[in-house]
């Protein structure tokens, strides 16, 4: 076994462990991909201040997302498919973030059903659902999640229509996977993915197989997307799913300020700021870039979050610096999931939280939730001057 320090190296077994078209699925953007590579350079461009002879002693990263107490500002983001990047991979992440003591959320698109999450969990977990234009799938969907006691629903609300991902139409991408020859070939040299998948009974959309008609290929996630999903949505079709659900709303894929004011404006107990990975609309700007100017926008109104190009605890602290009152990751705990199971999910967690809580204590603070911009040397133009 490898020597694993950053999140990094759980990326580089991830791409040994797992089937091509799953890794490519989770480490891919929209056409030519350059917000999916802004989202975690952009990063890069923020400085931190160093400060010295400040006691550094009872540190804490212990925060609260939606008056949900976390271990840090942290929730596992709804990534579909991530029961392909393991056996069972949804129930392994849950049980990894709830051991952690951070928010895990269910996607609309998981191998692993709500019940199935339900079943072998004990904390609540967050449901996430899209923006679809089946009142009785989504009525039948949110009925689901209350009975499994889900806590938090997340809507998201940038997906309308599918980002073309050129990986995933090359690879064929499907759940459970084709067996076209280049996929058996792929598949037949990963054999700890093989023996997994050979030992559940879990291989199909979960939330979607027997729950859903009128959908022609129910193992593409293209063929549900073109089908299923609402391209007239506008802010009272989304005030609509929100009523359906009654408690805490979560609105994720905001990237503008203006939606920002009219997400809080409709009642959403915390927006995600996020451009969905950099898998919606290639040429946008990166999340990290625009939240600044979406936290100015809404004040204290509503919780702002982070989601998209996290890949260090330094990434989320710089988050914080700027405003965020909490954050998403995918990609950073798929890639353990895919290297290891649960076991590397726990160790994702572990790294972010070491790394986040060493830098914010060479930054001068013991305490997560009085960080603030002052810690981060920003660039002048880094929201940019655009016309």
């Amino acid at each position: 076994m490898p020597i694993i320090t950053n999140i990094d190296d759980l990326k580089r077994l991830h791409r040994r462990r797992t089937p091509k078209m799953f890794f490519d699925y989770a480490e891919s953007g929209s056409w030519s991909e350059q917000t999916f590579r802004e989202n975690t350079s952009d990063f890069d461009k923020i400085r931190f201040r160093q400060r010295i002879a400040v006691d550094m002693t009872n540190r804490s990263t212990k925060t609260q997302m939606i008056g949900q107490d976390v271990a840090m500002p942290v929730a596992l983001a709804p990534v579909g498919l991530t029961g392909m990047q393991t056996a069972d991979g949804e129930i392994k992440a849950a049980r990894a973030a709830e051991k952690f003591g951070v928010p895990f959320t269910l996607s609309t698109m998981s191998i692993c059903s709500i019940e199935d999450v339900a079943e072998h969990t004990s904390a609540p977990f967050w449901f996430q659902i899209y923006t679809l234009n089946d009142d009785e799938f989504n009525r039948s969907v949110i009925a689901r999640a209350k009975a499994a006691k889900c806590s938090a629903l997340v809507i998201t609300v940038d997906l309308q229509v599918l980002g073309q991902r050129h990986k995933d139409l090359k690879n064929g991408l499907s759940a459970p996977p084709k067996f076209t020859v280049p996929a058996v070939l792929d598949m037949s040299t990963k054999w700890r993915w093989g023996l997994g998948m050979l030992g559940t009974k879990r291989r199909f959309f979960g939330n979607i197989v027997g729950h859903v008609s009128g959908v022609s290929d129910p193992s593409s996630l293209s063929a549900w997307t073109a089908e299923k999903f609402d391209a007239a949505l506008n802010w009272d079709r989304i005030k609509q799913l929100m009523d359906m659900w009654g408690g805490k709303v979560v609105l994720k894929g905001i990237l503008d300020p203006e939606d920002a004011r009219k997400a809080a404006e409709l009642g959403a107990d915390a927006i995600v700021v996020s451009n969905h990975g950099g898998r919606q609309l290639d040429g946008a700007l990166s999340s990290i870039r625009m939240l600044p100017s979406i936290v100015d926008a809404v004040g204290s109104k509503t919780e702002v979050w982070l989601d998209s190009g996290i890949r260090s605890g330094q990434d989320i602290l710089k988050a914080v610096a700027l405003g965020a009152k909490g954050t998403m990751i995918g990609r950073a705990y798929v890639y353990g999931l895919g290297a290891m199971g649960e076991a590397g999910v726990t160790k994702a967690l572990d790294i972010l939280h070491k790394e986040m809580d060493v830098t914010m204590a060479l930054c001068g603070h013991r305490d997560i939730k009085n960080v603030d911009r002052d810690i981060v040397l920003v660039p002048k133009n880094f929201e940019g001057d655009w016309a």
